[in-house]
């Protein structure tokens, strides 16, 4: 396959070849984003009233914490999936689909993130 490397459009302005660029705006869905916006602004206020900064994860969590947050985020989807009763702590909602898929979504993104920053990757 022979890959341009200058693309001309209509209008003379030119630009080198995207093709074996990364195509983010094809790969994430805004959809998928403005939700998980709203879950991570819902769960700024902790437990105590105290509001956290949004990007207060960056600052370190463990990987062990991020893996059994996963897991205990995957058991309550698979229950909510195949329509299994899950038993909530004390005091914690019944879970829904989308929460529990943006409360695994951060943590897949916060282990990433550790991974990256031990790679000297971030």
């Amino acid at each position: 396959m022979v890959v341009s490397k200058i693309r001309v459009f209509e209008t003379g302005a030119t630009r080198d070849s995207d093709i074996l660029k990364p195509d983010y705006e094809a790969y994430l869905s805004p959809a998928v984003l403005v939700r998980y916006g709203e879950y991570m602004k819902k769960h700024q206020t902790q437990k105590d009233g105290e509001r956290r900064e949004g990007d207060n994860w960056m600052k370190g969590i463990p990987k062990e914490q991020y893996m059994k947050s996963m897991w205990r985020h995957f058991l309550a989807f698979w229950c909510l999936h195949r329509g299994v009763p899950f038993v909530v702590t004390e005091g914690e909602d019944i879970p829904d689909k989308q929460e529990v898929l943006c409360a695994l979504m951060f943590n897949v993104m916060g282990y990433l993130f550790e991974e990256l920053k031990k790679n000297e990757e971030v």
